[in-house]
C-alpha cells in the first residue's frame, strides 16, 4: 500500500533520515535516485548537462551518470516528444524536460495522439512510460509567452496523468512514481516554489498519483488548490482563521487521477468551497472540481462555491504588472468571505 507524504515524513524524521530540500534540490533527488534504481531511466532537454542544470533540477546528474544518460538537445520540441515515444516502446523510462509549459504545445499532436492513445489503442497491452517535466514561469516579468499554465488541456485527455505538486516532499514522491509509473506523465512544476524547502526524506519513496492531501483540517469551509496556489490557501486559512473562520485546506497534487472523493467529502462536512486553481477560469480545472462537488452533493451545500483564479487575460511582461495579474491569498481570504456570506457569483 502507498503510504502518504507525512507517514513516510514521519517515519524518516523520527530515524533522523531526512534533510530540508528546496523544491528544485528535490526534484534533483528524484532523477538521481530513479537512474539509480533503474538503468534504462534517461533524462534529457534543452540545458539538462549544463552548468546551470535547468534551474538547478538537473544539476550534477551528467558528471554522475554520463552524457548517454543525460545530455541537452536543440530546440525541436517535436522531435524531443517523439523521441520520449520510440524510447518508450523500445522498453526504456525517458525522462524530458520542457523548460516551459507553453512550448510544449509545439507537442500536442505526440503527447495526444500518441502517448496518450497508446495503450488504449493496445487493449492496454503496451507502455508508454514517459514523464515530461514542464515548468510554469513567474516572476520577474516572465510575460505572456513564458508563463502560460495549461493544466487543464492534457488533463482533458484520456490516458495522460497530470501531476501539479506543491511542495518538495511531494515533488520528491510524486515524481518517482510518475517515471515508474507505464502511463505517460506530465510533471506540471511552478517555477515560483523551487526556493521554498522543507524536509525530505532521503531514502526513496513513491506517492501514488490522484490521492489529495488536507494539509489543513477545519470545519466552516473547504478550500482546494493546487501546485502555486497551495502556498496562498494555506496562508489564507490563517488569516481566515484570525477572523474566527475554520477553513479546511486539501491540496489535489495531481489532477488527472482527480481524488474527488476527498473533495467531496471535505465539502459534505463544512458546507462550502472555494477552489484556487492557477491558470485561466474559463473552463478551467476549477470549474471541473466545482462541477464535480455539484453534481454529488449539491443540495448540502450551504452557498454557491467560488473559484479564485487567474483573469482571463495575459500577464504583462514586468514584475509590477505580475503583481497585479495573478492572485494571492487575500483573494482567497475574499471569496472565502463570500462563501461565508452565502453570496453567489465568482471571484476572478
Amino acid at each position: 500500500m502507498t503510504q502518504t507524504c507525512d507517514s513516510i515524513l514521519e517515519l524518516a524524521v523520527a530515524h533522523d533520515e531526512v534533510t530540508s530540500l528546496s523544491y528544485g534540490e528535490a526534484i534533483n533527488a528524484a532523477l538521481a535516485q530513479a537512474m539509480e534504481l533503474d538503468e534504462s531511466v534517461f533524462v534529457y532537454g534543452i540545458g539538462a548537462d549544463g552548468k546551470a542544470g535547468i534551474f538547478g533540477s538537473t544539476k550534477g546528474l551528467v558528471e554522475r551518470f554520463g552524457p548517454r544518460r543525460v545530455f541537452d538537445t536543440p530546440i525541436a520540441e517535436q522531435a524531443l516528444t517523439s523521441m520520449a515515444v520510440g524510447a518508450a516502446t523500445a522498453g526504456l523510462r525517458p525522462v524530458l524536460v520542457h523548460q516551459r509549459f507553453d512550448f510544449l504545445l509545439y507537442s500536442a499532436d505526440q503527447i495526444v495522439n500518441w502517448m496518450g492513445m497508446w495503450r488504449f489503442m493496445s487493449g492496454g497491452r503496451a507502455k508508454m512510460p514517459v514523464t515530461i517535466r514542464t515548468i510554469v514561469g513567474k516572476g520577474w516579468g516572465q510575460g505572456p509567452q513564458h508563463s502560460k499554465s495549461l493544466h487543464s488541456w492534457f488533463a482533458h485527455v484520456p490516458g495522460l496523468q497530470v501531476v501539479v505538486p506543491a511542495s518538495a516532499a511531494d515533488a520528491k514522491g510524486l515524481l518517482l512514481s510518475s517515471i515508474f509509473s507505464d502511463d505517460p506523465t506530465l510533471f506540471v512544476e511552478a517555477r515560483s516554489l523551487y526556493a521554498m524547502r522543507e524536509p525530505v526524506p532521503n531514502r526513496p519513496y513513491f506517492i501514488k498519483p490522484g490521492v489529495a492531501l488536507t494539509r489543513r483540517q477545519g470545519t466552516d469551509l473547504t478550500i482546494v488548490a493546487f501546485g502555486s496556489m497551495v502556498p496562498a490557501a494555506l496562508q489564507a486559512g490563517e488569516e481566515l482563521a484570525l477572523r474566527g473562520i475554520d477553513a479546511e485546506v486539501i491540496d489535489l497534487r495531481c489532477l488527472m487521477p482527480l481524488d474527488t472523493s476527498t473533495v467531496v467529502a471535505s465539502a459534505s462536512r463544512t458546507g462550502r468551497l472555494v477552489v484556487a486553481d492557477p491558470g485561466w477560469r474559463m473552463y478551467g480545472a476549477a470549474a471541473e472540481i466545482i462541477t464535480s462537488v455539484v453534481e454529488a452533493i449539491g443540495p448540502k451545500l450551504k452557498a454557491a462555491p467560488v473559484r479564485v483564479t487567474w483573469p482571463h487575460a495575459y500577464v504583462g511582461t514586468s514584475r509590477a504588472l505580475e503583481e497585479q495579474y495573478y492572485p494571492a491569498s487575500e483573494e482567497i481570504v475574499a471569496a472565502s468571505k463570500t462563501v461565508m456570506a452565502g453570496v453567489t457569483g465568482s471571484k476572478d
